[in-house]
């Protein structure tokens, strides 16, 4: 079945509880990155399984990616942004990892070909360029884009986001300048004075305070951000 006919709370139902089977390993990850089937009540779904056990490591971010995964949908989630496929936490046959929802698109599709093509989709990425600045998301390369049948613009690949240093890596460069809309400056507000207790236990104090930091910095510039340098793109680009 396709998991887009489940509503979201009936997706994670199946995440979580859903038996898992290994389908097969993504190519041209850096670290374990499997794709996996989800079996319950006679149904199944596809999901995306990322286990620490399959981390290599990093210098700048400990251990523990996968959780820094679904940190990034449960922000996404508490902003009211809607922009992270549903990503729990769970044992599956390599250990603890994260599930995410598989988002079926179009493979030759990414932000790019996306931003010239659909001006109707940009409001939803000028959301996502927020939500990176707020995640401090490193990695924000073009095919970490993605957008459904039901036009839906989804982020995925979070694994290196919410370092204390800024670290923003991103190819949504094309709104720097632009006044935040009021709509969206009011999902950052909140977090200029806190930040959602399930969010903050996945992560360290450091890295909770930075996110505060950062939506105060957003909130009182009110803009999008320019990159002058341009040492903020991800590398490849693709």
């Amino acid at each position: 079945m396709s998991a887009h006919e489940l509503d979201v709370a009936a997706q994670l139902n199946f995440l979580l509880r859903g038996e898992m089977s290994v389908v097969m390993r993504m190519p041209y990850s850096s670290n374990a990155t499997y794709l996996v089937s989800l079996a319950l009540d006679g149904k199944t779904i596809q999901a995306i399984y990322k286990p620490m056990r399959g981390e290599r490591p990093l210098w700048d971010f400990a251990p523990g990616l996968h959780r820094r995964e679904v940190a990034a949908y449960l922000l996404s989630e508490a902003m009211g942004l809607g922009c992270v496929p549903p990503t729990i936490l769970r044992d599956g046959p390599s250990g603890e990892g994260s599930v995410q929802l598989l988002i079926e698109s179009d493979p030759d599709e990414h932000y790019f070909t996306i931003f010239e093509q659909r001006q109707d989709l940009h409001d939803q990425f000028r959301a996502m360029c927020a939500f990176d600045i707020l995640a401090n998301n490193t990695d924000r390369k073009s095919g970490h884009v993605l957008v459904d049948k039901n036009n839906h613009v989804w982020g995925i690949d979070h694994g290196v986001c919410f370092s204390e240093d800024f670290k923003l890596r991103t190819v949504i460069w094309e709104f720097g300048g632009e006044k935040i809309a009021e709509d969206l400056m009011a999902k950052i507000e909140p977090l200029t004075q806190t930040v959602p207790l399930e969010v903050a236990t996945l992560l360290s104090e450091q890295e909770v305070v930075a996110i505060i930091e950062r939506a105060k910095w957003l909130f009182d510039g009110a803009q999008f951000p320019v990159d002058p340098s341009g040492r903020h793109y991800p590398w490849p680009l693709v």
